[in-house]
């Protein structure tokens, strides 16, 4: 009450204070246009703890059934928001197969390889080896034959650039002798790669490699630094049903994954479907990035896309959405 009646009796003080008033709401409203200024501006979104890869065989169908080149991979990869590239060596078998991988073949592969990844400003990241024999095969003298056709493609992804090449344990299907012969091919190839700076990786691709304790094991008497894991989030069927390709026997993806992640040198993010909310239908990613990311893991994740609901760009973009929204989720 007193400061109405010295307003009302002091006429300098009401035209000052009208003044100030007049200024308090030029002030107010610049904050408040400030404000919705601000709340228009998107929130920086933060990045992943990862690097984004593309692995090769989401585009296979591509290759093999629409006559895609496979040397342009890297544009291809450049154009989806990729840095990395996981090259699939049996998408160039027609031409290294001819030559019977002859050592001009193959430096032929590599000079191409390389320009297109330097032209696109592209990382080559790793090779995954098939059709190149059986690391754990029981016979000692077809697992040494084995391991010198691997040998080539060291050669190759050590004049890439690549840090690693990843191969499969097929073999035996008796777990000691698995574990046996997959440590001697193993610490054999690891020790020549070593001499190229060259990492030996193994993916869980079927049979007892699908098998996380098992296939840990291997790593943990393999002793070698340059030896490690390929975790794939999707590929932990143990066995198919006989003359299907539908599995019999399932490995827990989740437990396979947290089992391999100690050894993993790069990861892939398998997907088949998507509902509508874009999440995949069999594969939890969220969960599957927080077991990655507990484990301090911050290399390239590749997207590898075998789904036939998609088309295969579709499927690419949207493997690699969601991996960007579940490592969001992750905090």
């Amino acid at each position: 009450m007193k400061r109405r009646k010295f307003i009302a009796n002091s006429s300098k003080a009401g035209a000052a204070l009208s003044i100030m008033g007049i200024y308090a709401c030029k002030e107010t409203k610049k904050k408040e246009e400030g404000a919705a200024d601000t709340a228009e501006m998107p929130e920086t979104a933060a990045e992943p703890f990862f690097k984004l890869s593309l692995a090769q065989w989401s585009i296979h169908k591509m290759i093999r059934e629409d006559g895609v080149d496979p040397y342009t991979f890297a544009e291809k990869a450049k154009n989806w928001g990729f840095t990395g590239l996981e090259y699939v060596s049996q998408l160039y078998n027609p031409e290294l197969e001819k030559a019977g991988y002859s050592e001009e073949a193959m430096a032929a592969f590599v000079e191409k390889c390389n320009a297109e990844a330097e032209k696109h400003g592209m990382e080559n990241v790793l090779i995954m080896i098939d059709g190149q024999g059986n690391l754990a095969v029981t016979d000692e003298a077809e697992r040494n034959e084995t391991i010198e056709k691997h040998k080539k493609w060291v050669d190759a992804a050590a004049a890439m650039g690549c840090h690693a090449i990843r191969v499969n344990l097929n073999g035996s299907n008796d777990p000691e002798e698995w574990i046996a012969n997959s440590v001697d091919g193993l610490t054999k190839l690891s020790t020549y790669a070593k001499t190229k700076n060259i990492n030996v990786l193994v993916e869980n691709h079927g049979g007892l490699s699908s098998n996380g304790a098992l296939h840990a094991q291997v790593m943990e008497k393999v002793e070698l630094d340059n030896c490690g894991t390929l975790p794939d989030f999707g590929n932990f069927c143990i066995k198919r049903k006989e003359g299907t390709w539908d599995c019999a026997e399932m490995y827990d993806i989740y437990k396979g994954v947290e089992e391999l992640m100690p050894h993993a040198k790069a990861v892939s993010a398998k997907s088949h479907d998507f509902d509508a909310e874009g999440n995949e239908t069999e594969i939890d990613y969220v969960k599957m990035l927080k077991i990655v990311k507990d484990h301090g893991y911050t290399g390239y994740i590749g997207v590898e896309y075998e789904g036939s609901e998609l088309d295969e760009e579709a499927g690419i973009l949207a493997t690699k959405e969601l991996l960007i929204e579940a490592s969001k989720k992750l905090g």
